[in-house]
């Protein structure tokens, strides 16, 4: 009871109270600071590079300035007006551990990917270094060590204790980061070899990044004091489960890395990718970029579909950037029996005539394909130069001109008819059979 008392008359001290006035006022102000802040990030102009990454910073950082700044001006306060910072002193010192922290993080970050994954652990490792740092500080960390380090359980002649596990998170993780930078800043070497095909370059970097990767999880692995002949017991099963459960996606990553090495699709170029044959556009899209388990086609509308490597490498596909550009595009058309068959020839050419995009050799040509229930099919071919600019286009001028042309000079298209006959509705279609002749004697030849 005395020590609470004497708590109790310690907290409600002058010093104190001014200590914890500073304090709400430090966490009420980094509270209005972010929330303007943020709305100014979210309507902000579209920015890259540093410019973009300095926005960012201002949002990330400014909530713990402000408290910092306004802890300092009421440390100063407090102190000038003759108050004990006993309690300020070690807080103040706290906000600016978590400024850097916080900054430091947002860097880390960064030099990983500025879109990585690590974004959204961003506040919680934030959060979790400034604790170790806070238990530095009072002095309570050697305590919570030892407290970890008597909690675990014998595993042969070692003992696993929550502490070493800790430990061994903390070196794999160092560990692996290092690895990721190594692996980024040889994607980034790799990238201006010019000397490269682009798919050749991005098969490289990335072979080279997971080798990175994986080098420096087995060295972190190894630093941390996990035994790796250990686990070559495992890998058997492990072998076994990927070859069963795994298959697709395992032919997935093998089909990326023949994509990239055999340059028949790179990023950049226009495919269809139905398995459609010809010059349809079904499936029409740009690809945008070659993942290790996909292949990201962007279409006309915007939309972006993911497509397996697997199915790109088995089925057909048609890539319009693929060697010659010139692609040929057949526009029918039906005309009536009673139009002169060689003038709707003549309108047909002259409907290709002085577009932009159809080329003049070889020169569009007309065709009498087939006489046919309901009129003549006859058919305009032509080239064109750029079939990743869209093809419809291209077919949808010709059609208008050919329209206007047609109805200028006369010439028609016929639609399909059909004459439906009804016969004595009202009676039933067995009273128009013929009568037998005759009585119907049974069939005695021995056949079903």
């Amino acid at each position: 009871m005395n020590e609470l008392a004497a708590l109790a008359q310690y907290l409600l001290m002058p010093a104190s109270l001014a200590a914890f006035g500073v304090l709400l006022a430090a966490i009420v102000a980094a509270a209005l600071v972010y929330r303007p802040v943020k709305r100014w990030y979210a309507h902000r102009p579209d920015a890259s590079g540093f410019a973009g990454i300095l926005f960012e910073a201002t949002v990330v950082a400014s909530p713990y300035l402000a408290a910092l700044v306004l802890a300092a001006a009421g440390r100063t306060a407090v102190a000038a007006a003759g108050l004990d910072t006993e309690l300020l002193d070690p807080a103040l010192k706290l906000i600016a551990a978590l400024v850097l922290i916080r900054c430091a993080v947002f860097l880390l970050r960064l030099s990983l990917s500025p879109h990585s994954r690590f974004r959204s652990w961003e506040n919680g490792v934030a959060v979790a270094a400034w604790l170790l740092v806070a238990m530095q500080l009072f002095g309570w960390l050697e305590a919570v060590i030892e407290a970890l380090d008597s909690v675990g359980l014998a595993a042969g002649t070692s003992r696993i204790t929550l502490w070493s596990l800790v430990a061994a998170v903390f070196t794999i993780t160092v560990f692996v980061i290092a690895s990721v930078w190594i692996a980024r800043w040889l994607d980034r070497r790799i990238a201006t070899i010019d000397a490269l095909a682009p798919s050749t370059r991005i098969g490289i970097a990335k072979t080279t990044y997971a080798f990175v990767i994986g080098f420096g999880l087995l060295a972190g692995l190894r630093a941390s004091g996990v035994d790796l002949t250990a686990l070559t017991v495992f890998s058997g099963a492990i072998g076994l489960g990927l070859g069963f459960g795994l298959q697709a996606i395992a032919a997935n990553f093998v089909s990326g890395f023949v994509l990239l090495l055999d340059k028949s699709i790179k990023p950049g170029d226009v495919i269809s990718f139905t398995g459609t044959l010809g010059t349809s556009t079904h499936g029409f899209g740009w690809v945008e970029e070659l993942r290790g388990r996909y292949i990201v086609i962007r279409d006309r509308d915007g939309v972006a579909t993911l497509v397996p490597n697997q199915n790109v490498i088995t089925n057909q596909v048609i890539n319009w950037s693929y060697g010659h550009p010139k692609v040929r595009l057949r526009l029918p058309v039906r005309i009536s029996y009673r139009d002169d068959v060689e003038l709707a020839l003549r309108l047909l050419l002259e409907a290709t005539r002085d577009h932009p995009r159809i080329i003049q050799e070889p020169p569009p040509v007309t065709r009498l394909m087939d006489f046919t229930d309901y009129g003549m099919e006859i058919e305009v071919r032509f080239w064109i130069g750029d079939p990743k600019e869209g093809v419809n286009n291209v077919r949808s001028d010709v059609n208008r001109r050919i329209w206007a042309l047609f109805r200028e000079h006369g010439v028609t298209m016929p639609p399909a008819q059909r004459e439906i006959r009804i016969l004595e509705g009202g009676q039933s279609a067995s009273s128009f059979a013929p009568r037998a002749q005759g009585p119907i004697e049974p069939s005695n030849d021995g056949q079903d």
